[in-house]
């Protein structure tokens, strides 16, 4: 019962990490319809700006944070600007190899400003403790990771479904010409929800930095298992992407927990067969 409630509870905060850096993704692939392999690599220039603000500037973890996304964001801005608006509509090919591009580049000069090694964010005391529930104890990272996840789905459901950015959003990805003779600014549009991918890939970085270490190759080991995620859950649906989460998350810490010796063979063993059933994700868009 103990290893079984151990791996629920590191299964739930795996998946919530997951989807805490995935659903910016989700976002930019169903909604923006941009295939943005580069996204890892801004969750990792989070991870590494957070660490720098706690061991160089020392301050606290909730400022690292912050500064973590905050910094993030405003680097995205001249590349979005520069680089991303090139491709908007452009052939799906051409968005992969300029991406990817865009990743080796920020390897390499987040490498060279930081260094080439394992970066750590300490975390607060308050979340290096533990809550006891009577039967067994869960670490507090652990619960601050799950209620992050939900946190950042539900925000992100309003902001879409709820605001009138989410209607301006959603014309814009149906029809950008006809949403901008009716006023829709569109560039700032895209650019604005650029900015929350961003930054919710910059969040997820420093949150899950525990789970989900952060080093020199961070965007290239992970890469594939965020584009999986948006896959499996289905492009531009958040509730396709948290349920793909968990799923993935639970099944990839089981078999970690009892077969550490097969890697990740049962988490791709089970996108090959959630894929079969379901091609266009749990809840993917008809183009």
């Amino acid at each position: 019962m103990q290893t079984v409630l151990s791996i629920a509870v590191d299964a739930l905060a795996y998946g919530m990490v997951l989807f805490v850096i995935s659903i910016g993704l989700s976002v930019t692939m169903g909604l923006m319809r941009v295939v943005n392999l580069a996204h890892g690599a801004f969750a990792m220039i989070g991870g590494y700006i957070a660490s720098y603000a706690a061991h160089d500037l020392g301050l606290g973890y909730a400022a690292a944070v912050l500064l973590a996304v905050v910094g993030t964001v405003v680097i995205s801005i001249p590349i979005e600007r520069l680089l991303y608006r090139r491709i908007y509509g452009a052939p799906e090919l051409t968005q992969v190899l300029m991406t990817i591009g865009i990743t080796f580049c920020i390897i390499g000069i987040a490498n060279y400003v930081f260094g080439p090694t394992l970066k750590t964010i300490p975390l607060p005391g308050s979340l290096q403790s533990s809550v006891d529930l009577g039967f067994r104890t869960i670490g507090t990272h652990r619960i601050f990771a799950i209620v992050c996840g939900l946190i950042v789905a539900l925000a992100l459901w309003y902001t879409i479904e709820k605001t009138s950015f989410g209607v301006k959003l959603r014309a814009s990805v149906d029809n950008a010409a006809m949403a901008a003779a009716l006023g829709v600014r569109t560039e700032i549009v895209y650019a604005v929800s650029f900015a929350i991918a961003v930054g919710l890939a910059a969040f997820g970085g420093v949150v899950g930095a525990e789970l989900l270490p952060v080093e020199p190759y961070y965007a290239l080991r992970y890469m594939v298992t965020f584009l999986v995620v948006v896959s499996v859950g289905g492009a531009g649906s958040i509730s396709g992407a948290l349920l793909a989460c968990l799923i993935l998350g639970c099944i990839d810490t089981t078999g970690r927990y009892l077969m550490p010796e097969y890697g990740e063979f049962f988490f791709y063993l089970a996108v090959i067969a959630i894929v079969c059933v379901f091609p266009r994700g749990f809840a993917g868009r008809m183009k």
